[in-house]
Parts: C-alpha cells; structure tokens; sequence
C-alpha cells in the first residue's frame, strides 16, 4: 500500500482577489500527512502560487497532477487531495440537469477553471479496493464531487430552496480583531482576474465560457471544449459498484467559506478547524462522519456560518479519515 497525496493553496496574489491563509493551509496539512498519517515526502505533490519555484496551481497542472495522482495509483493504495482557494458556481449549460442546480468549481490561480463534472471523472478512474480523500476549502464546495450521495449537508436541491447567488453573499466581515473574507469569487471578479491573466478587456457574463476556450484552447475544461464545439459531446453512462470518492466541503453550495486574519497569522476556517480536531484525537482514529460533525460543531462555537459536508458512500462515511 501506497499513500500518495496532492496538495492545492491558492492566494492569487496581486489580484482583486487575493486569499491570505491558503498556502499556509496545505503547509499546515503537510505537515498532518506526514507527522500523524505516515505518508512519505517523495509521495506528496504541492501546487502554490506563493513560491515562483514551486509548481504553479495552473489549470492545466492541477488537472495533470490529479491524473498522475490516479493514473499510478493501484488497488490498495491510499489517496489524498487538499485543496484551498476560490470556488464558483456557474450555471449549467443548456439542457443540463445538476444536483445542485449549477456548476461548482475550483478557480486556479490562471482562471482556468475545474468543474465538478472533472471531479467526478477523476474519481471515477480510482482503481477497484480504492478510494479518494478530497478536501475542499473553498467556497460552494458542497457537491464538488458530483453526484455523490449526500451524509451530512443540504446541498442537493430540494424544492422551495431559496439558493443565493455569490453576488448576494458578503464578501467579508470583521469581529472581535478577526478579519474573514470568504472564499468565493463573484464572476465579475472572475472576469475581471481573467482579463488581468490574458490580457483580454472583451470578456462578458454571456461568453465566459468561450473566453477560457481562447484563452486556453485544448487545455481548457473539457465541458468547455463541448460547449463551443472543439469536443464531440459525449455522455458516459457510469454503472458504480462502489462510489470510491469521499468529499469533505467546507461548506454547502450556497454558503461561502472563511480565510481568516488574526494576530498576524492567516488560514482556512476549515483548515483550520479539521487540524483541531486531529490534534484532539492523537492516537485515535476518526471516521469521516465523526470529523465532520466535529468540525461543524468547532466552527458552529465560533460563530462561523459556514456548514461543512460530507459526501460519499454510506460505508465510507464510517471509515476512517484518510487511513
């Protein structure tokens, strides 16, 4: 058996943008690896866009290091992915139906973004007696695996659900000397960052998903590719013994999640919270439920809005957090 992990802390510095407590959430994390899970160095890959010697958290190269992350993996082997930064929804495309009514992404640090559509087909080639781990500290990051079923959350529709827009959620709040700003991009900020990354000023709304298909080309999502043509359309029908993939979100779709600045330190609300956690059960195995409902207790005291989730298989909802 093999422990192998990816992980993504994203700041976007320089941007309208710019996170503080990402890159300090996966140092954090690999730490956590290491000290308490007995992964080896060789085995964790980071992408960070703090440290120009590092690999960048691109589109491009989150995709390929996922891929590589799967693509060697063999049964048996343990599976890690952490990521930190911006999520955003979008709506789906035309004719599309979604769990959650919309797109959720991650947002690398060049706008090219990942849906969970991506996610989902990632996971979906984890060999059999396999599994997953995705952390997601970021915003609208319930659902990020799609179509998984749902243990601890509301993210799936439900109807009457009234589902806020990210233009409709505060952007940040100060009390008691923390400064929060939440995790989650407005696409005006996106368009705006977009056009900074390609140097474009014709970037509308309307036509953002053709805005990444030039930007990007081939290297661009594959529903964007669909979407504008450069793809043929295809539709996989996927009969899952065993859903493999386990999501912990730090929040529902429609929530946000924290970046949090006191006292000269910054990090992840959830980071930050699933840390306190292990550390209180040192020597102890938890379970992804136990974590999770730990968690969302912490954050809950603290007076954090944010609600994580857990989504994944009824069996892996009771194993233990990463191995």
């Amino acid at each position: 058996m093999v422990k192998k992990a990816v992980l993504i802390g994203i700041n976007y510095p320089g941007t309208e943008g710019e996170l503080r407590g990402c890159v300090n959430d996966v140092k954090r994390m690999h730490r956590c690896l290491v000290d308490r899970f007995g992964f080896s160095e060789e085995n964790i890959t980071e992408l960070i866009d703090t440290d120009k010697s590092k690999i960048q958290p691109t589109g491009k190269n989150i995709r390929q290091a996922l891929s590589e992350l799967v693509g060697s993996a063999n049964p048996g082997d343990v599976l890690f992915v952490h990521y930190s930064g911006h999520g955003v929804r979008l709506p789906p495309e035309t004719g599309e139906d979604d769990d959650t009514g919309f797109d959720e992404c991650i947002v690398p640090c060049d706008m090219n973004n990942i849906t969970d559509d991506e996610i989902r087909e990632i996971v979906d080639k984890v060999p059999e007696d396999c599994s997953i781990t995705i952390v997601s500290d970021s915003c609208h990051s319930g659902g990020l695996i799609d179509a998984t079923k749902e243990q601890i959350g509301e993210s799936t529709k439900k109807a009457g659900k009234a589902v806020k827009t990210t233009e409709e959620i505060e952007q940040e709040e100060r009390r008691n000397g923390v400064h929060v700003v939440n995790r989650s991009l407005s696409l005006e900020s996106m368009i705006n960052m977009l056009k900074q990354e390609t140097g474009k000023d014709d970037i509308e709304v309307g036509s953002i998903r053709r805005s990444l298909l030039h930007a990007f080309g081939e290297d661009a999502s594959p529903k964007v590719q669909e979407t504008e043509g450069l793809k043929a359309v295809t539709k996989k029908q996927v009969v899952r013994k065993k859903d493999k993939g386990i999501l912990l979100s730090g929040c529902q779709t429609d929530q946000t999640s924290g970046d949090v600045r006191t006292k000269g330190q910054a990090y992840g609300a959830f980071s930050d919270a699933i840390q306190i956690i292990l550390d209180e059960t040192k020597g102890k195995k938890i379970t992804n439920k136990e974590l999770v409902l730990g968690v969302r207790e912490l954050l809950e005291y603290e007076c954090y809005p944010q609600q994580p989730g857990l989504y994944c298989s009824d069996s892996n909802a009771d194993a233990p957090f990463i191995c």
